[in-house]
This record gives structure tokens, C-alpha cells and sequence, in this order.
């Protein structure tokens, strides 16, 4: 199994496409163990390898406080922290749109499994080299 911390191969080309409205569409972070198949391929949210048990919601939580930026030659995109008020073990998540038949958007990579009775994901600062969506020239 492969997990690689990356936007999606789909997801760049589906903005060039207007698929994605991120300020509009519904969006939502899964938590997955560490047998998950999560990289640059992934093309939609999957229930294979979803964590489970211990109040996990199934398909995970939506995002919130979406805001997209513009720096320079960079655009970036933040979110509000996330809360999983559920006890569990994670090896990384996808982040997905709902509202666009579950087409993925990133992976992110803990780099091993973490562990919590009250599981939070903590965004990068939000700057055009930290946010954790960007795209520049």
C-alpha cells in the first residue's frame, strides 16, 4: 500500500475544468488507517481502509471556514482545524468534494499512526508557502 501526501492528479485537472467550487460545495476530511491506498491516483472518497468504531463518523467531517487566497503568482486555499470527537487511530486522511460526486482533492500523510481520545487536524498556517492547498507558477 501507498500513501502520498499530494493534490490529486483529478483534482488539478478538474479545476481546469470547473469542477470544484471549494467555496461553495460541500467538503469533507476522512481518516484512514495505515493499510490505505491514498496517493496522486486517487480519484474519489473510498470507504476502503476508512477508520472505524469509537464514534467515527462514517465518510468523515465537513471542512469549514474555506477561504481562498491570492498571493503574487499563488493561490492558496485555507480551512479551520478539525475536530473528530471520536477515539481514534489514523495513518492519513482525504480531503473530498460531496457535493461533486465525492471526487478527491488531497491526501495528507502523518507519516505514522496517530492516536487520540479527541482526534484533531491542525492546518498549515494560512500563507502562499504554507496553506495546505496552492498552486503556483
Amino acid at each position: 500500500m501507498s500513501i502520498l501526501q499530494t493534490q490529486t492528479t483529478s483534482f488539478k485537472a478538474e479545476l481546469y475544468q470547473a469542477v470544484h467550487n471549494l467555496t461553495t460545495d460541500t467538503l469533507k476530511v476522512a481518516l484512514y488507517t495505515g493499510n490505505a491506498d491514498l496517493n496522486e491516483t486517487t480519484t474519489v472518497y473510498t470507504t476502503s481502509n476508512e477508520v472505524t468504531g469509537g464514534g467515527y463518523p462514517p465518510g468523515g467531517v465537513q471542512l469549514t471556514g474555506v477561504t481562498i487566497n491570492t498571493s503574487g503568482y499563488t493561490a492558496y486555499v485555507n480551512f479551520n482545524n478539525v475536530n473528530f470527537s471520536a477515539a481514534v487511530t489514523a495513518r492519513c486522511a482525504l480531503i473530498y468534494n460531496s457535493s461533486k460526486g465525492n471526487k478527491s482533492i488531497a491526501v495528507l500523510d502523518f507519516g505514522s499512526d496517530k492516536t487520540s481520545s479527541s482526534f484533531t487536524l491542525t492546518m498549515p498556517t494560512n500563507t502562499p508557502t504554507t496553506a495546505l492547498l496552492r498552486s503556483s507558477v
